[in-house]
């Protein structure tokens, strides 16, 4: 007599479910400050556009509390980073308790940190994309903007990228014809300039506030960055960055934000690349990227399943 054996069926591990998003960052192509407002913010009126330059988010769903994390050492960890209360506050407005649980974060950082050119805020805008496909997938594209403008100022622009006039702190957003396409070069020191400091500095030496001039398609010269005087009278350096855009051929070339990064668009990317060379200084990181308008961001920046 044979021994009947019988087989045990071993259900396999489901993989963990991983998701990764595009963070690009943007600059200000012009900016106005105005009144300061209740809340001690200023009023801001100001045309962003997003470049090519991107982070990148890995989002990868297992039991536990949402961790964030980057091999970048100056990236803060948990809940000292915006993509952490990014997610904190989608948790919330998706009414659950407790604290946000069931994803890991890794950022994987390209934009220069304290730079103006919104890296922490495109990241917390892509993990709101990729954590709404984790926890509520039907939550609305409306429930997704009022987390993203109470979170920060350049959050809600993130969500949808390309070239658009923000107003209030920033938060308020409307969707302006698409730029041209323009080579650009970015210039970032091997020093930040903290956001608060450059709207005190420019409180200190107010100027007339000035609509920006009708035309500046044609002229983006024209336009101009109300913090780019106080700040460089502090950082020199960021002033010689853009006069040498300017010698290089730039139609236009600025800091960008509150600083410190310079940025300089070119009709060319043969004089794109002819100006980077010339635009770093001892310590300065350059980068060679380019405008993107809207239907090109959705494309860039759109959340992709890895497995």
């Amino acid at each position: 007599m044979h021994a009947r054996t019988s087989r045990v069926r071993v259900a396999r591990a489901r993989p963990a479910v991983r998701l990764e998003v595009r963070a690009p960052a943007k600059i200000n192509l012009d900016l106005r400050v105005l009144d300061l407002r209740p809340d001690g913010f200023h009023e801001v009126r100001t045309i962003l556009q997003t470049v090519a330059l991107h982070d990148t988010l890995t989002l990868t769903a297992r039991p536990g509390p949402l961790i964030v994390r980057s091999g970048s050492p100056w990236v803060p960890r948990d809940r000292d980073n915006l993509v952490w209360k990014a997610g904190a506050a989608l948790w919330r407005a998706l009414g659950r308790s407790g604290q946000p649980t069931d994803v890991a974060v890794r950022i994987r950082k390209r934009v220069p940190a304290g730079a103006g050119l919104g890296g922490a805020s495109s990241d917390a805008a892509a993990a709101l994309r990729a954590l709404r496909l984790v926890w509520a997938p039907a939550a609305s594209a409306r429930l997704l903007h009022e987390v993203a403008a109470a979170v920060g100022s350049d959050v809600a622009f993130f969500l949808r990228g390309g070239t658009m006039l923000a107003t209030g702190r920033g938060e308020r957003t409307r969707a302006l014809r698409a730029l041209r396409r323009y080579d650009v070069v970015l210039a970032s020191p091997p020093f930040a300039v903290s956001t608060p400091a450059a709207y005190r500095w420019w409180d200190e030496m107010p100027g007339l506030a000035e609509r920006t001039p009708a035309g500046w398609r044609a002229h983006p010269g024209r336009l101009r960055n109300d913090l780019e005087e106080p700040v460089v009278a502090r950082h020199p350096a960021i002033g010689e960055a853009v006069a040498r855009l300017r010698a290089a051929g730039a139609v236009r070339a600025a800091m960008t934000g509150s600083g410190s990064a310079v940025f300089g668009l070119f009709e060319s990317t043969a004089a794109a690349a002819r100006a980077r060379r010339a635009a770093g200084g001892a310590g300065w990181r350059t980068t060679l990227t380019q405008t993107v308008d809207a239907s090109a961001y959705a494309r860039l920046a759109a959340v992709v399943r890895m497995n």
